[in-house]
């Protein structure tokens, strides 16, 4: 399995450089960022209002990064000149336009619409970023296109299939099957099989095998390799799986740590998020009808149960608990794995190389783990989610490979 592991990264790598016609981020880079990032300071501003206030989950949480986003990019495009296709519009602007209005104005604009409750705060907010601002026609120009970013971002998703609770997982009492998991057994986030996908034209092309047979030796391989995490972790993968699986997700500050760090400017930072966002996004889509198709039960369902599979080679322990909880959607491939894998394709393609520096914080964990590689951030998180004890190691490579198949498509066609 290591060397399946090691293959298969190659083979991620390679196809992302290859993917690298042209390198964004280097105009940026040589020219180097003397003033403060606008659209670094918004997201920072989006995520305390998607996940600090808001409580989004990660796949929920996503979709209004993307939005967000998708309307920064397009107003600093517009205001830059429009040197690069618009996602939805390029409003007309005019020669010196305030690009922080316009980053302000189309960040605040789509996250009132996300968050109308937070309106008051959010409305704050925005005051104290456009008082920095001076007043006048640069201002009030930027903000107008900020305005009509998201303007069209919140048309264009409106009626997107966000949030259908009339759609939910198929359960079954059928050994295999998915059933609703401890502790809370809730149907959530089906709705995401059917969201609109941001950039990619059909995310149910996007197909993975199905998980071998419950009698055969593979899967009692894979769910006594999960079963034995319990008593088998170390101290740096028990991290590492906390780390992880945080729902404050620790790529929305990788993010932000590459920008800064890299010293991109506005449009470049803009490209970098946006890309990332619709990018993962429509990886989970895909993801989650696969989900949907193979409906295989958890980990925590299949070894509490194993007494009911029919493999010898399995031993039932009803007591027997992850280290992280479930998440509530059916096994196979890992949704996780899809989203890092898309996150990582596409730093990797932006910058056109595997090798820097990053790191993030959990505040789950209370640590900040650092790599020096794309590659290797894909690989640890794989092995994170057996280690916490909620997917197969297969799940875990094949919703690599879907994730990476995916933003392919999205970065080919951004």
């Amino acid at each position: 399995m290591a060397r399946i592991l090691r293959s298969t990264l190659g083979a991620i790598i390679a196809t992302a450089l290859a993917l690298t016609s042209l390198n964004w981020a280097t105009p940026a880079v040589a020219r180097g960022a003397a003033k403060p990032n606008a659209v670094v300071t918004w997201h920072i501003h989006a995520q305390t209002a998607i996940y600090d206030v808001g409580r989004q989950t990660p796949n929920a949480a996503s979709r209004s990064f993307a939005m967000v986003q998708g309307a920064v990019f397009d107003a600093v495009n517009a205001i830059t000149g429009a040197p690069y296709k618009p996602y939805l519009v390029a409003p007309r602007s005019r020669r010196g336009d305030s690009v922080p209005a316009a980053v302000a104005a189309s960040a605040y604009r789509v996250l009132v619409s996300l968050f109308p409750a937070q309106a008051d705060a959010l409305r704050a907010r925005y005051e104290e970023e456009l008082a920095k601002i001076p007043d006048g026609r640069a201002k009030r120009g930027g903000i107008a296109v900020g305005e009509a970013t998201a303007a069209a971002m919140i048309a264009d998703r409106t009626g997107d299939g966000a949030f259908d609770t009339s759609v939910t997982w198929p359960v079954s009492e059928v050994p295999g099957e998915y059933r609703l998991t401890p502790p809370n057994f809730v149907q959530s986030g089906a709705w995401y099989a059917f969201l609109k996908p941001f950039v990619i034209s059909d995310p149910s092309r996007y197909r993975v095998p199905g998980p071998p047979a419950l009698t055969s030796a593979d899967y009692a391989r894979q769910l006594n390799e999960v079963k034995a995490t319990s008593t088998n972790r170390t101290p740096e993968q028990t991290e590492a799986a906390i780390w992880w699986d945080d729902f404050h997700m620790v790529e929305w500050e990788m993010r932000r740590v590459l920008a800064t760090g890299q010293r991109l400017g506005n449009l470049a930072t803009a490209r970098l998020f946006a890309q990332t966002d619709m990018a993962t996004v429509d990886a989970l889509i895909s993801c989650y009808q696969q989900k949907r198709r193979w409906n295989l039960w958890r980990p925590v369902t299949a070894i509490r149960l194993a007494d009911t599979d029919g493999n010898p080679a399995t031993t039932a322990d009803p007591a027997w608990q992850p280290l992280r909880v479930t998440a509530p959607s059916p096994e196979w491939p890992s949704g996780h794995a899809c989203y890092t894998s898309a996150t990582m394709v596409s730093f990797r393609t932006f910058f056109g190389r595997d090798g820097l520096p990053f790191h993030a914080y959990s505040p789950d964990s209370g640590t900040t783990r650092y790599f020096d590689s794309f590659a290797k951030a894909q690989a640890e998180v794989q092995l994170a989610r057996i280690w916490a004890g909620v997917h197969y190691r297969e799940a875990t490579v094949l919703g690599d490979r879907l994730g990476t198949a995916v933003a392919r498509e999205v970065l080919r066609d951004f």
